[in-house]
């Protein structure tokens, strides 16, 4: 006879939780790559560099993609330097603990445009708000990546 477990959460009710929101988005991402012919394949988490790797179905094209899960419609933490925004696509998936993510595919040059650096001297780091990525070209914009699979 199957047990319960206490811990498992239905949609929307998930604990506050870094870790496991990361992981929501990043598998979240994989599913819907996945869906759209890509083979994906996780890095290590919280290792240097992009968070999933991804080849087309005749593995012609590889590409890298950075995921930044939000468990609200909140600003994205990009780090004290945009020189660690890297990878040839970023998704940011908000909402992502309510069973209803939004992703939002964007270019790092868009991450970079969008960017401001907050806070003075060793406190400052760079974000982007929710109004910079939060726009119909890049919500839900799967196709986007398409321009990848034909370059």
């Amino acid at each position: 006879m199957p047990t319960k477990n206490p811990r498992l959460e239905p949609p929307g009710k998930a604990r506050s939780n870094g870790q496991i929101t990361g992981n929501v988005g990043l598998y979240y991402c994989c599913y819907q790559l996945s869906l759209r012919n890509w083979n994906v394949m996780p890095t290590a988490r919280n290792a240097r560099g992009v968070d999933i790797v991804a080849y087309n179905s005749d593995a012609t094209r590889i590409i890298g993609i950075q995921v930044k899960a939000l468990s609200k419609r909140s600003a994205v933490p990009l780090g004290k330097s945009l020189k660690n925004v890297m990878g040839n696509f970023w998704i940011i998936v908000n909402k992502v603990t309510t069973g209803a993510p939004t992703a939002f595919i964007l270019t790092p040059a868009e991450v970079i445009e969008g960017a401001h650096l907050a806070g003075k001297g060793e406190n400052a780091a760079y974000w982007m708000e929710p109004g910079k990525y939060d726009r119909a070209r890049f919500k839900e914009a799967w196709d986007r990546l398409k321009i990848a699979d034909r370059a």
